[in-house]
């Protein structure tokens, strides 16, 4: 069974940079769509960016475009979540999730539902 394990995250000043990893164990990346989401204390897990089987197509939260850049390397079995020019708002858990072939619409992979595999989540902390 696929195993997801994150880390990158950290505590960083505003303007600053982060590279999230996910780490894939017990099967092979290449079929599945992955999902980067985050939950803030209080808040409901939210879509960040999802990056299709194979890497053809991405998708970004309209607060992250522009700052954020989702790559895979399936060589590797691992999903990257770069993070640049963070703000405050960025902070929380950020999570990656994997979907067995992916949505038939892509716009559904920004949706926590549409995903079976968890990992447990990497802290963000973006402050002065």
């Amino acid at each position: 069974q696929l195993q997801l394990v994150e880390s990158g995250g950290g505590l960083v000043q505003p303007g600053g940079s982060l590279r999230l990893s996910c780490a894939a164990s017990g099967d092979t990346l290449d079929p599945y769509a992955i999902g980067w989401f985050r939950q803030a204390p209080g808040m409901e897990r939210e879509g960040v960016s999802c990056i299709s089987s194979r890497g053809g197509k991405t998708l970004y939260a309209d607060s992250v475009k522009g700052r954020f850049t989702i790559s895979r390397d399936d060589a590797n079995n691992a999903v990257y979540l770069q993070m640049d020019s963070l703000k405050p708002e960025d902070t929380g858990v950020y999570f990656c999730a994997a979907d067995w072939g992916g949505p038939i619409l892509f716009s559904a992979c920004m949706s926590p539902g549409q995903y079976d595999f968890w990992g447990q989540g990497t802290q963000v902390t973006v402050s002065s």
